[in-house]
């Protein structure tokens, strides 16, 4: 039998819900302090989001579109940025509750995952973006001029980075699926054609553009996540 962390903490029902309360009301606070950080600093925001664009005119097409929009993006910042605090206040939640193993299992797992979103992040920042806006405006460069929205440039570089933070998240399930003995290494394996099906399909829904380039450049990515996922498994003897 595995042993519970802290055994001789019992806690009732209404100390476990003053103790979530005060968890939500620290990550709460968190996130607002960081989303108001971000929003004092949406002018080196937006430059450093606008980058992958450069050389484009943008445009506030309505009245309050670049106040809503920083609102917006502030939100999404707040939000990443605040992410690995929350993250923790969750784990300091749930930890009492966890066996010594599988306290063992979870912590690196969350650890692990929240690297795997960062640099999602990274990869669709540097390579994805640049990709696929290079694609959208050298496509009819000759018949129009690439004068954007403000707002819809913001939604669609949003989407494409935490899309893909949130694709890069694919190893993680895979170690879960193994360590629960769900799936193991070798069946992964073995549907090797339906992932790469599987891949373009995803890649297709999660990237906010219909470019090919960047379609194939998230599937070639997936594939390779698809792949260390196995690896570590094999490792595992999983």
């Amino acid at each position: 039998m595995n042993k519970k962390i802290n055994p001789n903490q019992e806690m009732s029902i209404f100390e476990h819900l003053e103790e979530l309360r005060q968890r939500i009301l620290i990550a709460s606070i968190a996130f607002l302090m960081i989303t108001t950080i971000c929003f004092t600093h949406m002018k080196n925001i937006a430059y450093i989001l606008q980058q992958p664009a450069i050389g484009i005119k943008f445009l506030q097409l309505a009245p309050g579109e670049y106040l809503f929009t920083s609102i917006k993006v502030s939100l999404y910042t707040g939000f990443l940025f605040s992410s690995p605090f929350i993250i923790y206040q969750i784990t300091l939640f749930i930890l009492p509750g966890l066996t010594q193993k599988e306290s063992k299992f979870i912590i690196p797992i969350l650890f692990i995952s929240i690297i795997l979103f960062f640099s999602g992040i990274i990869f669709g920042y540097i390579i994805l973006a640049p990709a696929a806006l290079q694609f959208l405006i050298n496509y009819g460069n000759e018949i129009v001029e690439p004068i954007w929205s403000f707002e819809q440039y913001f939604n669609f570089i949003l989407i494409l980075l935490f899309s893909t933070g949130i694709a890069f998240q694919i190893p993680i399930i895979q170690i879960v699926l193994g360590m629960l003995q769900i799936f193991s290494s070798t069946e992964m394996y073995k549907y090797w054609k339906y992932i790469i099906l599987g891949a373009t399909i995803i890649a297709a829904i999660i990237t906010p553009s219909t470019d090919p380039v960047t379609q194939i450049i998230m599937s070639l990515a997936i594939l390779i996540l698809y792949s260390s996922g196995i690896i570590i498994l094999k490792i595992l003897n999983k």
